[in-house]
């Protein structure tokens, strides 16, 4: 693998309330070669989503070490939020950048999944094109049952086993899915009525599975009080942003309720920015400089190591 190629890791962990906690996994992913790019907080999901970029060495082990602080601090018998989950160190995806393939990145998740089960007897699951079986591609998939379910399905039923570790989970840290993809963009819509009805609905009828946009998956939620239609879009290049919006927009007027606002979880790379578009406008906060790939990981000023890490972004809600 090409030693100069730039590999993204957003790995997401099951911690979205206590700061102190994030702050730690985030400084035990230290690691030469790799920087910081972003990492937020969701009190009402209780989920913290860090970017990191860096080197394909350096990124794995970035990985590794922020999986093993994550499984010290988080208990998930004590954990609980409204974003589906099987572990402390939930989702470890890789993304090729630069100078790498998908292939390649498959091949470091299979080498990171290895290591969090030598070092912190952690069970892993691979997904996405890391997937060793065919009914482990979606994320989805894996994860269902989320922990409860997972931890007692695992021990009666061959087909739930982890790829690497178990059968057993690890008692307060789960199992991890770790896997390769391309861009994904987390992206959430309120709206101004506290609606639930009304979001799971827009979220079924959006749904790819349910025959709704290529590459979308959704579902509706109560957040902080608000209804949310919360969103990943695997695939932005078929189904671009502003028609992910639009058709939202649609949805929601055809069930009696508004938008209100937007947020984005993470960056975007600069192919799925559309600056004058709906969807840009209506995140809170919105910041090209600050939330574009590209721009963080070009800009010596803006992505930064993890040594001057500043404090994370809490959502609005």
């Amino acid at each position: 693998m090409n030693s100069e190629a730039i590999i993204e890791c957003v790995p997401n962990f099951s911690e979205g309330t206590d700061a102190a906690k994030v702050e730690r996994i985030v400084a035990a992913a230290q690691v030469e070669g790799v920087r910081l790019l972003d990492w937020s907080l969701d009190t009402a999901h209780n989920r913290s989503v860090v970017t990191l970029a860096g080197s394909p060495t350096g990124i794995v082990e970035a990985a590794v070490r922020a999986a093993g602080k994550a499984a010290e601090l988080i208990n998930l018998t004590t954990q609980n939020g409204v974003h589906p989950r099987i572990g402390a160190a939930d989702v470890i995806p890789f993304i090729p950048v630069s100078g790498a393939s998908l292939a390649d990145c498959a091949v470091l998740a299979r080498q990171a999944g290895l290591l969090i089960w030598r070092r912190y007897g952690v069970p892993v699951y691979f997904y996405g094109a890391a997937a060793a079986r065919p009914d482990r591609v979606l994320l989805e998939d894996v994860r269902r049952g989320q922990f409860e379910g997972l931890r007692d399905a695992a021990l009666r039923d061959a087909t739930r086993r982890p790829d690497i570790g178990g059968p057993e989970l690890h008692e307060t840290a789960g199992a991890s899915a770790v896997g390769a993809r391309s861009f994904l963009i987390a992206y959430n819509i309120h709206l101004q009525q506290p609606d639930i009805a009304a979001a799971r609905a827009i979220a079924r009828d959006i749904r790819a599975a349910n025959g709704g946009l290529h590459g979308v998956k959704a579902i509706g939620i109560l957040a902080n009080g608000r209804a949310q239609v919360s969103m990943n879009v695997t695939d932005f290049r078929i189904t671009p942003m502003h028609h992910v919006h639009a058709t939202v927009q649609h949805l929601a007027q055809r069930h009696g309720v508004l938008i209100e606002d937007a947020e984005l979880i993470g960056l975007i790379p600069e192919a799925a920015y559309e600056p004058d578009s709906d969807w840009v406008r209506q995140i809170t906060g919105f910041n090209p400089d600050g939330k574009v790939l590209e721009r963080r990981l070009h800009s010596p000023s803006r992505g930064h190591s993890i040594r001057t890490a500043k404090p994370p972004h809490v959502p609005r809600k």
